[in-house]
């Protein structure tokens, strides 16, 4: 039974082999008819050619007749010459129409051969005869009968166009022909054929043979332990492992790949450089040909949610989601209204600003003068008008708002529920997190990284300053820090830090993103105006203005001028602001006895601040002061820390900064003595809004992924181009998707909420957040909650 399987196996893989070089053959007989089909329309087109060149020779004869009055030797003379041209081109004619002729040029002219014929010949006879003509009108018939006689026989003498170029090369290509041999010929051809292609082709199709494969070497073991530990970097660094130290560690790894590379500089006549990130290149290049090579295609991690945004429709979308909202005049209110109106102005882009909602109770203890809002709409139009009276122009972006509430205990406004759902999906683009740490704290929702192209943070606040200087600060300031460090590496691709002030988070890089409100600059440049003229444009001294806590510059400030009482003597401060610990400060002040002038806060841009010379600001825990900014674009003198808060503001000549207490006296002294100096329109610029978004768009990668460059980066070996994020898994991102992981699946047990500082109950939006905002409630959205 199993011979005859056998049998009956081997006999159909016979006939199918058999079926397939069958039809083989049959397109070859099929490909090559139709060739010859080809060369022969080709020689009949000829040989109609030729009839169709004597018809117009024919017609030209009979037309020969004058229609007008000619000398009758002329006449004559004209007739004989047409008559005389009639034998030459019913030669051509039999010659070029014979059946042997015809068939020569079928059997050796392909479908590509050029057809070309020289006339020269028959030229030359017609201008000879055109000569003869004339010279006969002189001299007469009987020479001209000689002449004529002598050309008749030598061009019967050459015999049939025997010199014509057309028909010795026709000869010599029959000749060559006939030499060789046929069957090599016509296999020749098939062997390069399109369809002998095609065949190939196939197979390496139905083979799928990985040549390439054969020439990438495989990785070696060090290769590998260096890759490991480079995608380990940012879980190295939480455990205390220096980034240098990994950096090292990886290039003596790669100390092969390293001599390749500086053999391969002194081949090009370049210097033998190797620095850091060559290797990284060599050693991404390196995993990337490698799994290119045995045809891996990495398609997502296990945390990895790839239903992004659709940018079909071409206009990209920014939601700009910040922690607090005017009229509360803080940083995180102000800062982020300002950058939605200058990156709706471009008008590339379509802009959301998304801005927390407090109830009525909440408003009260947060809003200045008792100012309350009985809904969003009434809110939104409040912010439009500040907006627009300060920048100018109209912005064109929405305003949004998300379920918040305020905690006394910390200060700030905590959001309630998942704040990503407060954006649509259809434009959930491009996200830009104000205080990403802030937001992500007890966020319980969605990935902003799964549902956004790309998140960028921006931290705005130095909380572990802040944290130290309460009860068990140190031990506070220790959890917090690495919680920041969690919820920023698993929610964010980038993190901008206004400055050196705060913790070095992941994927960050150090940057003034923040401008002024332009309504300073215009202060600025009519102080100028003044000045140039003669006019005395400051008359009065020094001031300080902040938010009356502790925390912001007033526990320095008064133990400057408590120390150096005596070398201040009769310098007085005047001093605007309210906060909670108002009348704390004031009455420490007032029992050591310093001259100090507390008034109420108001707004910087306030006509009465504006004939101050000298700003005074001895903060430390700012991480950009504002206020100091503004200072300098009004052309006032200001006296700042050396701290890296205020590193931007050294380039500005204006910006005197003191090390010690001594040196801040001597500053004080030093600015209250001299004039300030005129602004530049760089340094204006510098200050400006426009140039803080540029620097925005540069430092975020903003630019490359609004111009639709969202691929990973490239590599390029041999000419091929590799995508790194599709040839290599990276286990960073594994790593961040996990931690997203378990920081959903702890924010959602409301007990450890409350252990680690929640508010109760802002794990989901309440009734009145509901009503206000007009929301479904939790329970509606959610029926079956879980973790």
């Amino acid at each position: 039974m199993d011979n005859e399987n056998q049998t009956t196996a081997a006999a159909a893989s016979n006939s199918s082999a058999f079926s397939f070089i069958s039809k083989g053959w049959r397109e070859v007989r099929d490909s090559a008819d139709a060739d010859l089909q080809l060369m022969k329309h080709r020689a009949n087109s000829f040989k109609n050619l030729a009839a169709s060149f004597d018809r117009e020779i024919e017609n030209l004869i009979h037309s020969a007749a004058p229609t007008f009055s000619v000398p009758a030797i002329r006449q004559s003379s004209e007739i004989d010459f047409m008559k005389k041209l009639q034998p030459k081109i019913s030669e051509f004619r039999r010659v070029y129409s014979a059946p042997e002729i015809s068939r020569k040029v079928m059997e050796k002219w392909g479908p590509r051969a050029k057809l070309g014929i020289d006339l020269s010949s028959i030229r030359n006879a017609i201008v000879a005869e055109v000569d003869e003509t004339e010279e006969e009108d002189i001299d007469g018939m009987i020479e001209f009968n000689k002449i004529r006689k002598g050309r008749r026989a030598r061009f019967r003498e050459e015999g049939q166009f025997g010199d014509w170029e057309p028909i010795r090369a026709l000869k010599t290509r029959l000749r060559e022909f006939e030499k060789k041999n046929s069957s090599v010929e016509i296999f020749g051809g098939f062997k390069n054929s399109e369809f002998v292609e095609k065949v190939k082709s196939s197979w390496k199709a139905i083979l799928k043979e990985p040549q390439e494969s054969k020439e990438v070497p495989p990785l070696d073991v060090p290769e590998l332990l260096a890759y490991l530990v480079r995608q380990s970097g940012p879980f190295l660094d939480q455990l205390g492992v220096r980034r240098d130290l990994c950096d090292k560690i990886v290039e003596n790894l790669c100390s092969k790949r390293k001599n390749e590379l500086v053999l391969r500089s002194l081949a090009a006549g370049e210097p033998p450089i190797v620095n850091h990130d060559k290797i990284n290149d060599e050693l991404d290049l390196r995993i990337a040909s490698v799994l290119q090579s045995t045809g891996h295609c990495y398609e997502g991690g296990f945390w990895t949610d790839f239903v992004k945004h659709d940018v079909s429709d071409g206009k990209r979308h920014v939601a700009i989601v910040t922690t607090a909202s005017l009229p509360w005049m803080t940083g995180t209110a102000v800062n982020p209204l300002f950058r939605a109106a200058y990156l709706a102005k471009s008008a590339k882009q379509k802009v959301t600003l998304l801005v927390p909602w407090l109830c009525r109770s909440d408003q009260e203890l947060v809003y200045p003068s008792n100012l309350t809002f009985s809904s969003p709409e009434e809110q939104e139009h409040y912010i439009r008008n500040w907006l627009e009276e300060r920048i100018g122009f109209k912005a064109d972006f929405k305003i949004s708002f998300y379920p918040g509430k305020f905690s006394k205990e910390r200060r700030s406004i905590i959001p309630a529920g998942d704040t990503s759902k407060f954006i649509p999906s259809k434009d959930a683009d491009i996200a830009i997190l104000e205080e990403p740490e802030h937001l992500n704290w007890y966020h319980h929702g969605k990935r902003w990284t799964d549902k956004f192209n790309h998140v960028v943070g921006i931290v705005h606040t130095n909380y572990l300053e802040y944290i130290k200087r309460e009860k068990n600060g140190a031990l506070q300031a220790f959890f917090v820090k690495h919680i920041n460090n969690w919820v920023t590496r698993a929610y964010c691709h980038k993190v901008l830090r206004l400055s050196a002030a705060t913790q070095d988070l992941p994927k960050s890089v150090i940057c003034n993103v923040h401008g002024v409100n332009p309504k300073f600059l215009k202060i600025g440049e009519k102080v100028a105006e003044e000045r140039e003229l003669g006019q005395q444009a400051f008359s009065k001294g020094a001031y300080f203005l902040g938010k009356m806590v502790w925390a912001k510059g007033y526990k320095e400030l008064i133990d400057l001028l408590a120390k150096h009482k005596n070398d201040l003597d009769g310098f007085k401060l005047d001093v605007y602001g309210n906060g909670e610990d108002a009348h704390e400060v004031q009455n420490t002040a007032k029992r050591l006895e310093l001259n100090l002038n507390f008034m109420k806060g108001r707004d910087h841009a306030d006509d009465s601040l504006h004939r101050y010379k000298v700003f005074i600001n001895p903060s430390v825990s700012d991480v950009l002061c504002t206020a100091t900014a503004e200072a300098l674009a009004m052309g006032k003198i200001v006296v700042c820390a050396d701290h890296p808060s205020n590193e931007f503001f050294r380039s500005f000549p204006n910006c005197l900064t003191y090390k010690t207490s001594e040196d801040f006296v001597a500053k004080v002294k030093e600015a209250l003595a001299n004039d300030p100096q005129p602004l530049t329109p760089e340094q204006r610029y510098n200050l400006s809004w426009e140039a803080a978004t540029q620097r925005f768009i540069k430092y975020s990668e903003l630019d490359r992924v609004l111009n639709n460059e969202h691929n990973a980066a490239k590599l390029r070996s041999n000419g091929k181009i590799i995508a790194k994020s599709v040839s290599m898994p990276s286990l960073s991102e594994m790593v961040d998707g996990g931690l997203a992981f378990a920081h959903y699946c702890l924010t959602g047990n409301e007990f450890l909420r409350l252990c680690t500082g929640a508010i109760p109950g802002t794990r989901d939006y309440d009734k009145q957040h509901c009503k206000d905002l007009r929301l479904l409630p939790p329970m509606v959205e959610n029926p079956i909650y879980g973790w």
